[in-house]
């Protein structure tokens, strides 16, 4: 089956379609987050095109469940489709020892997919000195991607799951003098302050890259039913009543973005790039500002050093 042109994909389309064709014979790919939503159908999809699935979840008995219907024994033989590792992106030591297993799996990686997250505390929490969402979505994958870099082949690819909810960051973008959002904490707004955070590092990341090949880009998913939304369920299901339900897609079709820029060759034109619905995206201005995404870089590179 021929694999079909990315210019044929849009908001509808599933993550099997995007893929439809693709041989992923021989590639591993590392998925954050794959015991549920959109890495665990992204798991699925990109094992059924052949690739090597290393997935992560905060204990490594919750990813090996998940992982369990890709094949026998996951991690454990030479027949096996998978390998779990356990993965707690707000624990810089977890990070780290993830990052070790990985490296004794003795496998070149293709494609580092930053996917997990958490989403609108209606508490502010703070570890570490800083609001817990920022550590976890954006500090906890600096330290994991980074720390894997060296195992990427030359045409290796990073993909970082942003959302649209980075238009709903702070007007500065980045409050790097409110890291531990005493002064000022609202959900929402912290939540998009970390996705911005996330398209501010893939970009960044790629212009480090330079010309080796290797490329970072992000992406927003779309509006998807997942447990992303448990820790405040009453505000995200009033904020899915009022959508108009052509806007909310299944998580086949959530998965799509992220897979086709894991997979399907215009991935390796994503370079810094952020996509929605499968098509090159307008973000907002400030998450394409160079000097702050280069402040935000030095910033994540001074906390974890201090840590």
């Amino acid at each position: 089956m021929p694999i079909r042109p990315a210019s044929s994909f849009n908001k509808q389309s599933t993550a099997e379609e995007v893929t439809e064709g693709v041989s992923l014979a021989g590639k591993t790919i590392v998925i954050t987050g794959c015991n549920s939503g959109l890495g665990l159908e992204s798991a699925r999809v990109l094992s059924m095109r052949g690739a090597f699935i290393v997935g992560t979840g905060r204990t490594r008995e919750k990813a090996a469940a998940a992982l369990a219907d890709l094949g026998p024994n996951p991690g454990s033989g030479s027949d096996a489709k998978s390998a779990a590792v356990a993965c707690e992106l707000s624990e810089p030591d977890s990070v780290r020892a993830a990052v070790a297993s990985i490296h004794g799996l003795n496998r070149p990686l293709d494609v580092i997919m930053c996917n997990a997250g958490i989403m609108a505390l209606p508490e502010r929490q703070v570890k570490y000195g800083i609001e817990l969402q920022f550590l976890t979505n954006h500090v906890g994958h600096f330290i994991f991607a980074n720390g894997l870099l060296d195992l990427l082949n030359d045409d290796g690819r990073v993909v970082v799951l942003s959302s649209g909810a980075h238009r709903r960051a702070p007007d500065e973008g980045i409050t790097f003098d409110d890291m531990d959002a005493s002064r000022d904490y609202q959900p929402w707004q912290r939540y998009g302050q970390t996705k911005l955070a996330n398209i501010l590092y893939a970009r960044s990341l790629h212009q480090r890259l330079g010309e080796s090949g290797k490329v970072a880009g992000s992406l927003h998913p779309g509006v998807i039913k997942t447990n992303l939304g448990r820790y405040d369920q009453a505000s995200v299901d009033a904020l899915f009543e009022q959508m108009d339900p052509s806007n909310v897609k299944t998580i086949p079709q959530g998965a799509a973005t992220q897979c086709l820029l894991a997979a399907h060759p215009v991935g390796a034109e994503a370079g810094g790039r952020y996509y929605q619905d499968c098509q090159v995206g307008s973000p907002t201005e400030v998450s394409q500002d160079d000097a702050l995404a280069q402040r935000l870089w030095d910033w994540t590179e001074d906390f974890v050093g201090g840590l």
